[in-house]
C-alpha cells in the first residue's frame, strides 16, 4: 500500500495551507488590532470616544452583513462553475488592494477608513469561505481533519510572526526609520497587504479546481433552491433549530469581543501598546488551548465543554465592565484565549452529532452560512449602547444579553442524537 507523502512535501496541500498563513495576518493585525487603534486616534476627526465606538461597531456589523448576503451568491456561482480558485484569487486581490490603501489615508479620514475597512473585511471573509471549499480538492477523504489542522496551525504561526514585527515597529518606530507609532501602524497595513498577496501565490500555482459542473444563471438559482430546501428541513428539527439559534447568539458575542476589545481598552484609558501586546498574548494562548478543549470535552462531554467556555466568557464580559488597569486586561486576554478556540471547535462538533450522517455536507453549508451572519448584532449593540449612554463600559457589558440568551437556548437543545434524514 502506498502512503501519501508528508503534508509539507505535497504542493497542493502546502499551497492551500499557506493561504491561511497569508490571510490570517489580516485578521490579527488589521481587524483585531490596528484599525480600532487608528479609528480611536489618528483617523478620528475629534468626535467623542463613544462616537468612535459606534462607528467601529457599525463598520464591523455592516461588513458581516455584506458577507452573509453575498457569500451564498459567490459560493453558488464559483462552486457550480468549477472556478472557485479564480474567484478566490480575484477577491484576494481586491482585499489586498483595500488593505494597502489604508496606508495612504491622512489624519481625520475616518469615513474613508471605515469604507475601506468594510470592503477589506468583507473580502477577507468571502475569501475564507472559498478557501475552505478547496479542502476537498487538496486532501484525501480520510485526512480532512489533519490537513485542516495543518492550515489552522500555519495561520496562527504566520499571523503571529508578522504581528510580532508590527508590534516591535509600533513600540520603537525610530529604530525602523519611522517618525511615529501611527506611521508604524499605517506601514503595517501595507505589509499585511503584501504578505497576504505574496503567500497566496503558492495556492495560485499548486491548487487545482474540480471540473465545472454547472455554470451560468442556473447555478445561482440551484444554489438558492438548495439553501431553501435545507432551511425547510432544519425548521422541522427542534434540536437543530434551537442549537443554531443558540449558536448564532453566543458566537455573535464571541466575534464582537474579538473585533471590539482594543477599542474598548482605549476608551477606558489603557495604553495602545499594552492592548496590542495583550492581543498577541491571546493569539499565542488560543491555539494550544483549543487543542486542550478537545481533551476536556472527552472527559466532561461536548455540551458541558461549551458551557464551560461560555461561563468564562460571561465572567470576562462582566469583569470588563469594571476593568481599569493593564494587568487586569492581560488577565482577561489570557482567559479569553483559553476558551476562544474551544467554544468554536466544540460548537462545530456538537452540531456534527445532530445532523444526519448522509447529509452532513449540506447541513454544514448552512451552518457556515449562519456563522457569517455573526458579528452583526453584537458590534451594532455595543456601538448603539455606547452612543446612547455615553459609556463604553455599558456597551461591552450589553453583550451579556447575547451570551445569556445563547446559553438558555442551548440548555433547551435535546440530547445529541442525530436528526432523521429528510
Amino acid at each position: 500500500m502506498t502512503h501519501p507523502a508528508p503534508l509539507w512535501r505535497r504542493p497542493p496541500v502546502l499551497g492551500w495551507a499557506l493561504y491561511d498563513w497569508a490571510n490570517s495576518a489580516f485578521a490579527l493585525s488589521v481587524m483585531t488590532s490596528f484599525v480600532p487603534v487608528l479609528m480611536a486616534g489618528f483617523w478620528n476627526d475629534g468626535a467623542p470616544s463613544s462616537v468612535g465606538t459606534f462607528r467601529l461597531g457599525m463598520a464591523n456589523g455592516i461588513s458581516s452583513l455584506l458577507v452573509a448576503l453575498a457569500t451564498p451568491l459567490i459560493g453558488a456561482l464559483a462552486d457550480r462553475s468549477g472556478r472557485r480558485k479564480a474567484w478566490l484569487l480575484w477577491i484576494t486581490a481586491l482585499g489586498c488592494a483595500m488593505t494597502g490603501a489604508l496606508y495612504f489615508l491622512a489624519a481625520g479620514m475616518w469615513l474613508a477608513a471605515a469604507l475601506l475597512y468594510v470592503g477589506a473585511s468583507a473580502a477577507f471573509a468571502a475569501s475564507n469561505s472559498l478557501y475552505d471549499s478547496l479542502l476537498v480538492d487538496v486532501a484525501l477523504p480520510g485526512e480532512y481533519d489533519r490537513v485542516s489542522a495543518y492550515g489552522y496551525g500555519l495561520g496562527y504561526l504566520g499571523s503571529a510572526l508578522l504581528f510580532t514585527l508590527n508590534v516591535a515597529m509600533v513600540a520603537r518606530p525610530a529604530a525602523f526609520g519611522l517618525a511615529s507609532a501611527d506611521d508604524a501602524i499605517r506601514l503595517a497595513f501595507l505589509m499585511v497587504a503584501l504578505w497576504w498577496l505574496l503567500f497566496s501565490l503558492p495556492l495560485a500555482a499548486w491548487v487545482r479546481d474540480d471540473p465545472a459542473r454547472e455554470g451560468g444563471p442556473g447555478a445561482l438559482v440551484a444554489g438558492f433552491r438548495q439553501l431553501a430546501a435545507t432551511a425547510a428541513r432544519l425548521l422541522q428539527q427542534p434540536a437543530l433549530r434551537r442549537f443554531l439559534l443558540a449558536y448564532w447568539l453566543y458566537i455573535d458575542a464571541v466575534y464582537t469581543i474579538i473585533k471590539m476589545a482594543v477599542d474598548y481598552g482605549l476608551a477606558i484609558g489603557l495604553s495602545r501598546q499594552a492592548l496590542i501586546q495583550a492581543i498577541l498574548l491571546t493569539n499565542f494562548v488560543a491555539f494550544p488551548a483549543a487543542l486542550a478543549f478537545g481533551g476536556i470535552a472527552a472527559v466532561i462531554g461536548t455540551r458541558a465543554g461549551i458551557y464551560l467556555g461560555l461561563a468564562v466568557y460571561l465572567a470576562a464580559t462582566a469583569a470588563a465592565g469594571f476593568l481599569s488597569t493593564e494587568p487586569q486586561f492581560y488577565a482577561l486576554a489570557v482567559a479569553i484565549g483559553m476558551v476562544q478556540g474551544g467554544v468554536q471547535s466544540l460548537s462545530r462538533s456538537f452540531f456534527a452529532r445532530l445532523v444526519p450522517a448522509d447529509q452532513s455536507a449540506e447541513y454544514f453549508g448552512f451552518y457556515n452560512m449562519l456563522g457569517k451572519f455573526a458579528a452583526i448584532i453584537g458590534p451594532m449593540l455595543t456601538g448603539v449602547v455606547s452612543l446612547v449612554t455615553g459609556s463604553q463600559r455599558l456597551g461591552i457589558v450589553s453583550l451579556l444579553l447575547l451570551f445569556i440568551a445563547g446559553i438558555v437556548l442551548l440548555m433547551r437543545v435535546p440530547a445529541e442524537t442525530r436528526a432523521a434524514a429528510g
